[in-house]
């Protein structure tokens, strides 16, 4: 199939490789229809595992791969002979094509894609969404780059750079200072901005209520009253909890790094009693336990909680409320509660959430009554008078 005669809309990928969990340095690989390993994408994982990435990304990077590597059987390209076409035509189709499904929408093909009436959010569909394309294009073209680099690629990087017309690229740069950056690909679609979506307190009341065991309402208190993410609050350990000064440690999702988190008393009452119903903690094991309900030969047993054992407790809680809350929400709704605390500052606000720069935070959490309100301090401060500082009635588990 040529450039010239491709029609975009007919095409359908076929479901040809997978992806595959790996006992070896590559923790997932992309196999090929006969079950073995397709070398090229395997080589770039053992690079980017070597880069010290984390086993979610080698795997996310892989199913992107997986997908690419269907188009280009579709299009009829080698790996190493494609262009800039094949990620245009990637694109375009990917704008326009359904998400293939294991099985059929059933209870939620009602409401996919509309938008909940009392979270006002809305629900996924089928489609690829802007930030998926995005990453398949850093994708392809961290790919690229590392074949390039090798000497064995293509010539030319097939996913382009958004290069503007007016004038060079780094053309004012400072040899003695480091590159920030190549700029925006070229075929990258353009993100709307969302503001961040806060539970109002009677939403949040009817949530934790609705919830049916201790471990569910400890891990909801702590999301809500520090806005660790769900991964960093699945990986604590019970060594990981400072009972006396009421802090949670987390390994940080993009750094990796260990970081001690202040959590309500609340979300520490409701750890004892989770802890009071099941057998006797081991400090270095993982705090949050499952019962698995299925009996395969050996009874019940208890196993490690993982993330979709956690979109189960949502989707219990939303079916029952009508609603379409999200682990993620909670984020949300702690680090709007802490900017607007005015006994935390933003930095206090960035070190608490983990993110990297100050600008995240500000340009994320710092919406115009925020705004508003620090012109305002600013104008007070200009004048040479200082505000009395009142002590802060903040519940970050209110």
């Amino acid at each position: 199939m040529n450039e010239q005669s491709r029609d975009i809309r007919t095409i359908q990928l076929p479901p040809w490789g997978r992806v595959a969990a790996d006992p070896g340095v590559v923790p997932w690989l992309v196999l090929d229809e006969k079950g073995k390993a397709v070398q090229p994408v395997r080589r770039f994982l053992i690079d980017f595992i070597a880069r010290d990435n984390r086993t979610g990304s080698v795997r996310s990077y892989a199913y992107d791969l997986l997908r690419w590597w269907r188009w280009l059987r579709v299009v009829d390209v080698e790996w190493n002979r494609a262009t800039s076409a094949e990620v245009r035509d990637f694109v375009l189709w990917l704008r326009a094509a359904t998400k293939p499904r294991r099985a059929a929408r059933t209870h939620s093909a009602a409401t996919a894609g509309t938008t909940n009436p009392i979270t006002k959010k809305t629900y996924l569909d089928d489609r690829y969404k802007p930030r998926t394309i995005r990453h398949s294009n850093a994708v392809l073209r961290s790919f690229y780059d590392f074949w390039i680099e090798t000497g064995n690629g293509p010539l030319v990087n097939p996913v382009p750079l958004a290069r503007s017309d007016r004038r060079r690229a780094h053309a004012h740069h400072n040899p003695l200072e480091p590159y920030r950056g190549e700029g925006r690909l070229r075929y990258n679609p353009k993100v709307p901005k969302r503001r961040p979506r806060q539970m109002p307190d009677e939403r949040w009341n009817e949530l934790f209520t609705t919830l049916r065991s201790n471990r569910d309402r400890a891990i909801l208190a702590l999301a809500v009253s520090n806005g660790a993410r769900a991964s960093e609050l699945l990986g604590v350990r019970g060594v990981d909890l400072d009972w006396g000064d009421q802090l949670v440690r987390v390994v940080r999702k993009g750094t990796l790094a260990e970081q001690w988190l202040p959590a309500s008393p609340e979300a520490f009452i409701w750890i004892r009693l989770y802890l009071a119903e099941g057998p006797p903690l081991d400090p270095q094991a993982p705090l949050w336990w499952t019962l698995r309900r299925r009996d395969h030969g050996e009874g019940l047993a208890y196993q490690v909680m993982n993330y979709e054992a956690l979109r189960a407790v949502f989707r219990r809680v939303n079916a029952l409320l009508s609603t379409n809350w999200s682990m993620h929400d909670l984020r949300h709704t702690a680090a709007l509660r802490m900017a607007r605390d005015e006994s935390l500052s933003l930095r206090d606000v960035q070190t608490i959430l983990g993110h990297a720069h100050l600008s995240t935070t500000a340009d994320i959490y710092l919406d115009p009554r925020e705004l508003h309100q620090t012109g305002e301090k600013l104008q007070v401060t200009r004048s040479g008078q200082r505000p009395a500082r009142t002590p802060s009635s903040y519940n970050l588990a209110a």
